[in-house]
């Protein structure tokens, strides 16, 4: 059984990554989304039948500051180096919200280089009559509900106001942060208008699961993936939000169970 992530920590291209790392088997490497405050807790159940590696981007968490990032090309360059240097072959791919989008330009580029993909509330493809919602334009005390269905559920990764100190190092993260998502978006925001056509090019298999209280990703834009990786299966939890994998156990034994078939 395993409880905690070890931390590692990589040199690329003079950023230090920090990588979490849980688990006995098969390589998984994940891709957070534009933020790391839920962590990485939900990954735990796949510890028992994968090693996973969840790296923070660099910008993000507990990586260094990478002011050179300029476009998610740039973030491409920077994972395939950490998969050499961390000697993965052919490790299966998760990729979260805006970790989808770098997950489906990785395997556009170098699909060989992975087993199985998936795609969980992906960014990426846009769809001009289900508009993702700007996290810019969201409300601090409003970001829960976006979040998660059941509010509760993100509410617990926010301060509560009790610890100053505390709320003050969360505000100066998802600022540190918030800056490394607005140079990976430009110019063309969460997503690439060529990346439906770069999606045509991958033959893994591939899944995708999304919450259909989705307020952030709308679930309409699963029919975009869908469209783009015409063989990719689909899953969707009608009781989740964009946290799908915190509020629906049985969207991680799902993907278990698919990258274990």
């Amino acid at each position: 059984m395993f409880d905690e992530f070890a931390v590692q920590e990589i040199a690329i291209d003079g950023v230090r990554t920090a990588i979490n790392v849980i688990g006995s088997g098969p390589p998984v490497l994940f891709l957070h989304g534009a933020s790391t405050l839920e962590g990485w807790d939900a990954l735990k159940p796949l510890a028992a039948r994968f090693t996973v590696y969840a790296p923070s981007h660099p910008g993000f968490g507990h990586s260094s500051d990478a002011s050179h990032l300029m476009s998610m090309g740039d973030l491409v360059v920077h994972y395939r180096a950490l998969m050499s240097a961390l000697g993965l072959e052919r490790p299966h791919l998760i990729g979260f919200s805006m970790g989808g989008w770098l997950a489906a330009e990785l395997a556009a580029l170098c699909g060989e280089r992975f087993g199985k993909l998936i795609f969980v509330a992906p960014a990426g493809l846009h769809d001009p009559a289900h508009p993702m919602t700007d996290p810019a334009t969201i409300a601090p005390q409003d970001f829960p509900a976006f979040l998660a269905h059941d509010v509760d559920v993100a509410l617990r990764f926010f301060p509560d106001g009790a610890d100053l100190a505390a709320a003050t190092r969360f505000g100066e993260a998802r600022a540190r942060e918030g800056e490394t998502v607005q140079r990976l978006t430009h110019p063309f925001g969460f997503g690439h208008p060529n990346l439906a056509r770069w999606l045509g090019h991958v033959t893994n298999p591939s899944l995708i699961c999304w919450g259909e209280r989705d307020r952030i990703i709308p679930v309409e834009t699963a029919q975009l993936w869908r469209a783009a990786m015409p063989h990719a299966a689909l899953k969707l939890y009608p009781d989740a939000g964009h946290l799908v994998l915190l509020e629906t156990p049985d969207a991680i034994e799902a993907m278990s169970d698919f990258l274990n078939d």
